[in-house]
């Protein structure tokens, strides 16, 4: 791909960034893609499994669904399963069906991460399906995080061709991370968008966006929604015993997006 289509790529999840920074908020139903939109996220970043960090949403359904009812840009997970981001070769095959599904049913943007096993990028694997992707832009996901060498990662990605990478600054959180995030982003120099996420609330969002430098951020503005179930099995769980309750909801917050919107916003 040369550099005039990544340059349309680039702009092609830039919806909302007349007023500064771009907001992209990760959502895994269409209730959550809803509000995120109405308090004024400027991309949405459609996943399956947040619990587990996002894996792979439905295509036929939640995707499709989720492109009738909002109109900003939606991105979509490619992460075939929970846990590290050492893929085989079959999980591949079900990562580029996925990917070929989501283009389908109208993805804006794609977003997928792969690692080899000594915690390099995996750019055997990533090549394989950015060339699947295309002419979509992609991010590359907090796989990022887990690399050995995160200023050496991120070449990698800029040779590959991603558009965006998201990351905490490989740390706990976003706010820990921002030292690296900050030299991150001088380092892309505008050659891949570095977008901070992971534990951003309203609390630390204005201290993020001015310390890092970074054009948009990344965040989920969740809040609990209590069940409209009015009869309760409390003896079953239908995931591990550790999971949250199926009796508690969590949707993104109009309220919050709206808040974390009007932060970013005011800092400019």
């Amino acid at each position: 791909m040369d550099r005039r289509d990544r340059k349309r790529g680039l702009g092609a999840g830039n919806a909302g960034m007349g007023d500064g920074f771009l907001m992209e908020v990760c959502v895994d139903s269409v209730e959550s893609a809803v509000n995120a939109e109405r308090g004024g996220a400027g991309r949405i970043e459609l996943c399956a499994g947040l619990m587990e960090g996002g894996t792979t949403p439905s295509m036929a359904g939640l995707l499709q669904v989720v492109k009738q009812c909002v109109r900003v840009p939606v991105f979509v997970m490619i992460r075939p399963r929970g846990g590290d981001f050492l893929y085989s070769d079959r999980e591949l095959e079900v990562m580029k069906a996925d990917t070929r599904l989501a283009k389908l049913h109208g993805a804006d943007g794609l977003v997928f991460g792969a690692l080899t096993e000594d915690g390099r990028i995996d750019t055997e694997l990533c090549t394989a399906l950015l060339a699947v992707c295309r002419p979509l832009p992609v991010t590359f996901h907090r796989a990022f995080d887990m690399v050995h060498d995160p200023l050496v990662a991120l070449e990698t990605l800029v040779s590959l061709g991603f558009e965006r990478v998201l990351t905490s600054g490989c740390d706990s959180s976003a706010l820990e991370g921002l030292p690296l995030i900050k030299r991150l982003t001088e380092q892309a120099k505008g050659r891949i968008v570095v977008v901070p996420g992971g534990g951003i609330t309203e609390r630390n969002l204005q201290r993020i966006l001015e310390g890092s430098g970074a054009p948009e951020f990344h965040c989920s503005a969740r809040s609990a929604r209590d069940s409209g179930m009015k009869f309760r099995n409390s003896s079953v769980a239908m995931g591990a015993s550790l999971s949250v309750s199926e009796y508690s909801l969590k949707v993104a917050d109009v309220a919050k997006v709206r808040t974390l919107n009007a932060i970013a916003k005011n800092i400019l």
